[in-house]
Parts: C-alpha cells; sequence; structure tokens
C-alpha cells in the first residue's frame, strides 16, 4: 500500500499538498493490532480520542524535529503551530494561548531555558505544561530544565506512544 492510500485512510489527506514526503507519517499510523507485547492495549488515549481539541506550540530550529512531532500531535488530536526560534515563540505566545509548550534546548540567540523562564512570565503561562524535548543528557540537564520553568525534560529521540502518553499526563 503506497503512503498516499494510508495518509488518505487515516485522515491525513489534507496534509498531502504541504509535505514533502509522506512517508514521514508512515511510522505514526496506528497498528492493525490491538496490542503487542512492546505496547499494550490502552483504556485511553489522545491518538484514541482526537475530538479531545487541545492546541501545541513546537519549537524547535531544525525543521526536521517540528515537523516530526507536528505530525505526531496532529494525529494526536492537537492543532499544532511551529517556531524555528525561542523570539518567534514568544511572539505566538503572546497572541495565542497553547496548551502545551514542547521546546529544544539548543538553539541560537536565545535557548530552551530562557524561552521557558520567559513564557513563564506571560499571562496566563504560569501552569502551562513546557516539555523539553533535547538531545542534552549530561547529568546536570534535567535540573537545568526544571529550574527553567519546564515540567518536563525528554532526550531524544523519543518513543512516540510515551512522549503522547506524558505530555497527557501533564
Amino acid at each position: 500500500m503506497n503512503g498516499s492510500k494510508l495518509m488518505n485512510q487515516h485522515g491525513f489527506a489534507k496534509l498531502l499538498p504541504t509535505c514533502p514526503n509522506p512517508f514521514l507519517f508512515s511510522q505514526f499510523l496506528p497498528s492493525q493490532q490491538k496490542s503487542d507485547q512492546n505496547y499494550p492495549a490502552r483504556k485511553s488515549s489522545l491518538v484514541e480520542q482526537p475530538q479531545q481539541f487541545r492546541s501545541a506550540l513546537v519549537v524547535d530550529d531544525v525543521s526536521d524535529v517540528t515537523d516530526m512531532l507536528s505530525v505526531l500531535l496532529t494525529h494526536a488530536g492537537y492543532e499544532v503551530t511551529c517556531a524555528s526560534t525561542a523570539s518567534e515563540a514568544l511572539a505566538l505566545a503572546r497572541g495565542e494561548h497553547f496548551d502545551v509548550v514542547i521546546s529544544d534546548i539548543g538553539m541560537p540567540e536565545m535557548n530552551g531555558y530562557e524561552l521557558a523562564e520567559a513564557l513563564r512570565s506571560l499571562p496566563g503561562y504560569n501552569s502551562v505544561p513546557l516539555v523539553a524535548l533535547t538531545g542534552y543528557s549530561m547529568f546536570d540537564d534535567r535540573t537545568r530544565s526544571l529550574t527553567a520553568g519546564f515540567n518536563e525534560h525528554v532526550t531524544k529521540p523519543i518513543d512516540p506512544r510515551a512522549f503522547l502518553d506524558l505530555i497527557e499526563r501533564l
């Protein structure tokens, strides 16, 4: 079965014209099986309940990362807005309230720690879940993320299902 047909079957037809590589979506499509040994069936999931509309802001200076997260979160029922810089993310957050913000740490000009501190100072963002999604995995990176205002520190690469479960718990 080709990627375009799979995307149509799973409700991604409207994204085809804007997607440079439709096969990017294939790794996030749900399995035909009810469960397997790596991912047991769950009683509740955002993927299974896309009617729960929520908005997410994804911030990373690497477009492949924002594209992948956008696909994953869109499939899970989120309306996703992407920013490639922390200053762009701040401008978006000033104009719109997001239900979750996912940000890289290592970005030019303003890093993710500075972004988290700035977001926490904006009206309405003191309790919005902030997730650091980063390659930084040294002994003190998690502590630095939490101190800066992130709720969670997740290192790349991610397990898509575990990541969605984490966001659902926040």
